[in-house]
């Protein structure tokens, strides 16, 4: 539907969804691109031609995923494990780490559902969860939001925090955050699914003890194939809550006599999903390819295009734009219900979420700026107390792209 702009990191030929939509829901459920398609296309016909017999190629693709994940992140391969999505990353975090009564957990209010819920039924062990509460209608966590109580006796043991808020997109300074928390003897466990793939990561290097995500929105890869890196300092206290044959080395072996894996792999138990992870890894490759940095300038600039088109049509943007710029945009509408604008905007070909009490915009490094200008028109037509719906097919709306 759109220019491919030069100055688009990602072509706009490498996804079909633009040639019907603006595409405005990464933070939500991302479109796969070409390449990750055809490696899921092409898993299932090379496992429908040789069966077992393709097993070995496709674990070596397994492994070459890992490389690409543990760059994207900035960590190790030996501190990568693959998982079905982040609430199970989540879990094994909650449910293997060795709690004693008395140990108490930090997460802010604001949280998305499953990192709140992961750690809910520690309460039954003796583990008191302490709320971090945000400043101001942004849902801001500055890391003075998290001193008191990291600085309160018993210190944490563990900070659990989102990358990037999910609603109205705060992000967290992790760097200073990992620092704070390690002064006191605290963990700092992060979920990492609004910013990896989308923004700079070098978790390694600025003390993340734990990070988990899901490769189906930023990453740009297909739900049921995500990742946990954990350090290698912290890998022998989280223990595996599901063994099986493949947390062991040699692997292999069925004789159920080999040891625990000596990395994260440990934590991948059964049969991992190969075609996800394919799907995954030619993402990764795209990404990589195109550069992080890269890819994080051009969505903070689109970000900064749509802050600038809505606070001049006289719409409230409730994300914070100042300390912790993100991906996400989250607006007021003037008049129209959240739902209805979304409706609106999709008649229109532009594809948003309703989030908090606004409209959450999430772009993408294939999405331009002749993209924005559309979107942002789209919202002027359909932000009123009867949204216009419209009577053209999506593709073929007029004067939007």
């Amino acid at each position: 539907m759109g220019d491919d702009s030069p100055t688009t990191p990602l072509s706009q030929e490498a996804f079909p969804v633009t040639e019907r939509w603006i595409y405005l829901n990464n933070a939500g459920r991302a479109p796969l691109s070409r390449g990750a398609a055809d490696a899921l296309a092409e898993f299932g016909r090379e496992s429908s031609r040789s069966g077992c017999l393709a097993f070995n190629d496709q674990m070596a693709r397994v492994e070459r995923t890992r490389e690409l994940a543990a760059q994207l992140m900035g960590t190790s391969a030996d501190e990568v494990a693959f998982i079905k999505n982040t609430t199970e990353g989540l879990a094994f975090v909650a449910n293997g780490f060795p709690w004693e009564a008395g140990d108490r957990i930090l997460i802010p209010s604001c949280e998305f559902p499953s990192t709140r819920l992961a750690f809910s039924g520690l309460a039954s062990r003796g583990v008191d969860i302490d709320l971090v509460e945000p400043e101001g209608p942004g849902a801001t966590l500055p890391i003075e939001r998290f001193a008191a109580q990291l600085a309160a006796a018993p210190h944490p043991t563990m900070v659990v925090v989102s990358w990037v808020q999910f609603a109205q997109g705060w992000r967290t300074d992790l760097r200073d955050l990992a620092s704070a928390c390690h002064e006191v003897g605290a963990i700092l466990c992060v979920n990492a699914i609004q910013g990896l793939g989308v923004l700079t990561a070098e978790f390694g290097a600025i003390g993340v003890d734990i990070a988990v995500a899901d490769g189906h929105k930023w990453m740009l890869g297909p739900e049921g194939a995500g990742v946990l890196s954990i350090t290698a300092e912290h890998l022998d206290r989280l223990v595996p809550t599901e063994l099986g044959w493949n947390s062991v080395v040699p692997r292999g072996d069925w004789s159920g006599n080999g040891s625990l894996d000596p990395t994260a792999r440990r934590f991948e138990g059964g049969s991992l999903n190969l075609a996800g992870i394919a799907g995954l890894g030619a993402s990764l490759e795209l990404l990589l390819g195109a550069g992080i940095d890269r890819i994080e300038h051009h969505v903070d600039r689109l970000c900064d295009q749509l802050v600038a088109g809505l606070t001049a049509s006289g719409r409230a943007v409730i994300s914070d734009r100042g300390r912790g710029r993100s991906p996400i945009v989250t607006f007021d509408p003037l008049h129209a219900r959240p739902e209805d604008l979304c409706a609106g905007l999709r008649s229109h070909g532009v594809v948003t979420a309703p989030r908090a009490t606004g409209v959450r915009l999430s772009p993408h490094a294939y999405v331009s700026a002749d993209d924005i200008a559309a979107a942002l028109e789209a919202i002027d037509r359909c932000d009123r107390p009867d949204p216009v719906l419209g009577g053209t097919r999506p593709a073929l709306a007029e004067g939007l792209r």
